[in-house]
């Protein structure tokens, strides 16, 4: 199997950085892995990186969607394999980096997904249940549907009952398509905080809320940016006028950021084949030796 360089962790963790500067190192290209970051127009909110961030690394994966188009992990997947064969195909290495699990997973584990789309009547009729009354009925419909859902997230759990419900539900083997080294990023959690506090001011400074008004004005719908998740969840809800002011909103949303990073950090804690690093102890030195392991090369060989 061809090799491939995974780099995942926490928002405000500084993969995104990293992997650039590592692409430059091994003339690579990067697969972006953020479920937010596939659609147009959201970049302040989703944390993209912008053009000049890129310093001439070629990113793949963003801005492939719009705004309220459907989107799968499937969708992601076909497309991830498209992306790094292609960068095989031309003689170059790909990264795949980003801090949406599901995706690093779906690509390095080679998840055997149910491409069939969605059945809008059954989604609506789970719409209306809560997310307890979504648990009762796949624990009683088909149990394994839960195994590794987030039990808070009420998206995924819609999704779960529908595959509860499918015909075609038996589980299926993973079928990886490369060998994988995933590199693991994050920081101690007070300096995290800290660097998730100065990433969210800088955005809010750029105009993130200016963002959602425009994605409004331009149709996007209410119910889409919800589900987007905590910036635009959060900021759709403070521009409705359901905070009090500005500080609080500012305060529930850092602090939802901040459990966010919580829960990343327990998800990716699950996969054991993770090698963590020190962002604080030259992190690059310690990825280049890792990367160099990998692929069987010596800094003579890599320059």
């Amino acid at each position: 199997m061809e090799k491939l360089v995974c780099i995942a962790g926490t928002n405000a963790s500084g993969k995104s950085g990293l992997g650039i500067e590592l692409a430059k190192i091994y003339d690579a290209d990067i697969v972006s892995a953020d479920s937010r970051q596939v659609y147009k127009m959201l970049d302040l909110g989703s944390g993209k990186v912008t053009e000049e961030e890129m310093q001439g690394v070629t990113h793949y994966l963003l801005d492939v969607a719009w705004p309220g188009e459907f989107f799968s992990l499937s969708h992601y997947q076909a497309l991830a394999y498209a992306a790094i064969d292609s960068i095989f195909e031309k003689g170059r290495l790909p990264f795949l980096v980003g801090g949406t699990g599901l995706y690093i997973n779906a690509v390095a584990d080679g998840y055997n997904l149910d491409s069939t789309p969605p059945d809008l009547s059954k989604r609506r009729e789970l719409e209306a249940m809560s997310c307890g009354e979504l648990i009762d009925f796949i624990a009683k419909t088909d149990p394994s549907a839960l195994e590794g859902v987030d039990l808070k997230n009420k998206r995924r759990l819609e999704r779960a009952a529908e595959k509860a419900m499918s015909p075609e539900r038996e589980r299926r083997d993973n079928l990886p398509r490369y060998e994988t080294l995933i590199i693991g990023v994050t920081w101690p959690r007070e300096e995290l905080y800290e660097r998730i506090r100065i990433r969210l001011d800088k955005r809010l400074e750029m105009g993130m809320i200016d963002e959602v008004s425009h994605l409004l004005d331009m149709g996007v719908s209410e119910d889409f940016l919800y589900r987007l998740g905590l910036e635009y969840r959060y900021i759709l809800m403070y521009l409705r006028g359901e905070f009090e002011d500005y500080q609080a909103f500012y305060d529930k949303l850092f602090m939802e950021i901040r459990h966010l990073a919580k829960e990343q950090m327990t998800w990716f804690r699950k996969r054991q084949d993770i090698r963590w690093i020190d962002m604080k102890n030259d992190p690059i030195g310690q990825c280049i030796k890792l990367i160099d392991s990998f692929y069987g090369i010596d800094e003579v060989n890599r320059k």
